[in-house]
């Protein structure tokens, strides 16, 4: 199922996508998509009998906002130089477990949304990832197979990031990945049985029109199952939890000079194959 909500920013309210792309309201079997109603396995079965049987009422999508396919994220994992190919770009060893930082679930914003270039920000930079939507709590998962059970399903994250805040400022990385905006997040939630293997997905990214990047999560260093296992030895994964997977190859940072960072008025569209897609314009805080 591909799931969604519409509507005003913070009055989004729950639908469906279905199979021929026509749109479906949810509101009469679901107040929200949220890590409640993915941890319902009942109640998401509703839905997917109800959608088979052409039951839920067609809604009209002219103009509609699309939204963050979770409501009331708990936290956003993410998982930093996960891609070979990224790793080689930026100069980096493998590391040798997964890097692991946070982005606050106020960065999340719409697919479609503004993102804000922050004050001062010379070196703004774009990063398509993979995003795991958690659907069942899990600390301590001993298994892959375990891992992917926990999974609810996949959307498209934009881990925007400012690379001088992040990098050159001293600290962790937080202060260059949490600026406002700094999380568009959809356009749809595909639950994982509609995505059998998460590591044959293809991802690209445009800037300007311009394919910057072009990768595959075949090219990770470590796949869906093992981040989701690892993250639950050091965190308790809870439903609607988020984790971003890492980008390939392609960022501004991994450009010689002059990289090409982003300004106020570029827009950068981004997808992940069978996923969705993204537009952004960008403006100034």
């Amino acid at each position: 199922m591909k799931l969604l909500r519409v509507g005003p920013a913070g009055a989004e309210r729950p639908a469906l996508l279905d199979s021929s792309g026509v749109l479906r309201d949810l509101s009469g079997l679901a107040q929200d998509i949220d890590g409640a109603l993915l941890a319902d396995r009942a109640a998401l079965d509703r839905i997917r009998t109800a959608a088979d049987a052409g039951e839920l009422p067609e809604r009209d999508a002219a103009g509609l906002r699309i939204g963050p396919p979770v409501a009331r994220i708990g936290k956003i994992v993410c998982i930093g130089l996960n891609y070979h190919d990224h790793a080689a770009e930026t100069g980096a060893a493998i590391p040798g477990e997964p890097i692991l930082f946070m982005k606050a679930p106020d960065t999340v914003v719409g697919p479609d949304d503004t993102v804000l270039v922050p004050r001062g920000s010379e070196k703004t930079d774009w990063e398509v990832e993979l995003a795991v939507v958690i659907g069942r709590t899990a600390r301590y998962l001993a298994s892959d197979e375990a891992a992917l059970a926990a999974v609810a399903g996949y959307t498209v994250a934009h881990d925007v990031s400012e690379r001088e805040f992040q990098i050159e400022r001293g600290g962790q990385w937080d202060k260059g990945k949490n600026c406002e905006t700094f999380n568009p997040l959809g356009p749809w939630l595909v639950t994982a049985d509609e995505i059998p293997d998460p590591q044959a997905l293809g991802l690209r990214l445009w800037v300007n029109g311009e394919l910057r990047q072009d990768g595959t999560t075949a090219d990770q260093i470590f796949p869906v199952a093992q981040v989701v296992r690892y993250v639950s030895q050091f965190m308790t994964l809870y439903p609607g939890d988020v984790i971003n997977t890492g980008t390939p190859a392609g960022v501004a940072m991994g450009h010689p000079d002059p990289k090409p960072y982003l300004r106020a008025g570029d827009v950068v569209e981004l997808e992940i194959e069978g996923l969705g897609r993204q537009r952004q314009e960008l403006k100034p805080a």
